[in-house]
């Protein structure tokens, strides 16, 4: 497997957080409200973080050649890093500049660089940036939620869980 090794930052158009749907597709910067994409790309959450997408961006939002990875991609890497329960700290960026401490374990052994860009609620609320990075899979788990994958400051794991379609999430790609 090949990983991008940043959170994928395209953003063809932005919404604020108010805005939400299971079907339709829609673009999140943390702490952004507003519709220009040319300020939104002017944040500093943008450049560190990247975008935060609902499923349906997230599904056609990696570049050609690129896909956003099934549940099964995602445990075949969290597999290969040693299981859920330490491939985390292999994950994440060390150090405290992006990560909340105590960043528990973090060694980025594997180059992944995972940031914790937070996430969009469904509520209209942007939530747990520095303290927790929130990735799409492409696997819908039933007609209104999909898998995905947690990373925590105080943690060393990886969490797989399904959640409601329309909360904003990072995307990673993985190589076709």
């Amino acid at each position: 497997q090949v990983w991008m090794t940043e959170n994928l930052a395209y953003l063809p158009s932005v919404v604020g957080p108010d805005t939400g749907s299971e079907t339709e597709p829609y673009y999140y910067v943390y702490d952004y409200e507003g519709t220009s994409v040319n300020d939104a790309k002017a944040k500093p959450h943008y450049f560190t973080y990247g975008v935060l997408y609902n499923w349906t961006a997230a599904l056609t939002a990696c570049p050609d050649g690129w896909h956003l990875p099934s549940d099964a991609e995602w445990t075949t890497l969290t597999t290969y890093l040693g299981g859920l329960s330490v491939a985390g700290e292999k994950m994440k960026e060390a150090g405290f500049s992006h990560w909340t401490s105590p960043n528990k374990g973090a060694t980025n052994e594997s180059g992944f660089t995972a940031l914790p860009g937070g996430y969009r609620g469904p509520n209209g609320a942007f939530l747990a940036i520095g303290g927790r990075g929130y990735w799409w899979s492409s696997t819908q788990y039933d007609t209104s939620r999909a898998w995905n994958r947690i990373l925590t400051f105080n943690s060393s794991s990886v969490s797989r869980a399904i959640i409601d379609k329309a909360y904003g999430f990072s995307v990673r790609c993985l190589r076709d």
